[in-house]
């Protein structure tokens, strides 16, 4: 199942979109992969949620990489249980990449070139200037029957805060409404948040353009990426440069 090219290492399995973006920037290829990782020459096992286990462990991997929001508890512990070392990687803030970065590229022995990017403490060197805050406060609705967003308990909600968005439903404590990191919100708490703006992921949920009329009724509504907002790694710098763009011109500064 090694593509040619691949860097020798160890037999990795992703079943984590983003760090298969991460693990291909960096030149490992894995041996498989989730149907809703970007790669579809790579060698598909099964959903996020649903991996056939049978299958990975038939690719017989040194190492399976899981996240605990996006992957099923049972599902790692049942490949541990099979004797598969399993990797766990679940970054809530973008201070928690760069050492979620370095650990995972210790865990799948990265080449040289990368732990050099990491840094010798294994740590991602600043390579950009700070971007200046947008100082807006944006509704991030995720799904919709029932409205759902994000808390500050979240790596979306620590992204759109180092560009300066305000997440209106990130409480002090970090938990969100009624405790959870995903709250369902009603349209009165959505409409009494007085947001500046809504920002409508291109993912999770699927916004058509009638809902994001709806959405219009509370507040300008800019389409952003999904995928810059909700995957980690390689991608996070120019990702948060990309929203902070997207989010600009969606404004109108």
């Amino acid at each position: 199942m090694t593509a040619e090219g691949t860097l020798p290492g160890p037999r990795v399995v992703s079943l984590v979109p983003s760090v298969t973006e991460t693990l291909v920037a960096w030149g490992i290829v894995p041996v498989g992969v989730t149907r809703f990782c970007e790669q579809p020459e790579l060698f598909a096992v099964g959903g996020t949620k649903t991996p056939d286990l049978d299958v990975i462990a038939e690719l017989d991997p040194d190492l399976v990489v899981v996240n605990d929001e996006e992957n099923r508890r049972e599902d790692a512990a049942e490949l541990e249980a099979r004797g598969i070392a399993v990797h766990a990687c679940s970054p809530r803030s973008v201070a928690e990449v760069a050492p979620a970065l370095a650990a995972l590229a210790v865990a799948v022995d990265a080449p040289a070139s990368v732990l050099g990017v990491l840094g010798a403490d294994r740590r991602p060197r600043p390579h950009r200037e700070p971007m200046r805050p947008l100082a807006v406060r944006a509704f991030v609705p995720i799904w919709r029957r029932p409205w759902m967003t994000i808390s500050g308990d979240t790596y979306g909600s620590s992204l759109l805060a180092a560009i300066g968005v305000e997440n209106v439903f990130a409480e002090p404590n970090g938990v969100g409404v009624d405790g959870d990191r995903y709250p369902t919100v009603t349209w009165d708490q959505v409409e009494v948040s007085r947001p500046d703006v809504v920002l409508a992921p291109t993912e999770p949920y699927d916004f058509k353009p009638f809902h994001l009329e709806v959405l219009r009724e509370v507040a300008p509504v800019v389409a952003i990426d999904g995928q810059d907002l909700f995957w980690w790694g390689v991608r996070t710098p120019l990702a948060a440069e990309r929203l902070r763009a997207q989010i600009l011109a969606g404004i109108g500064r």
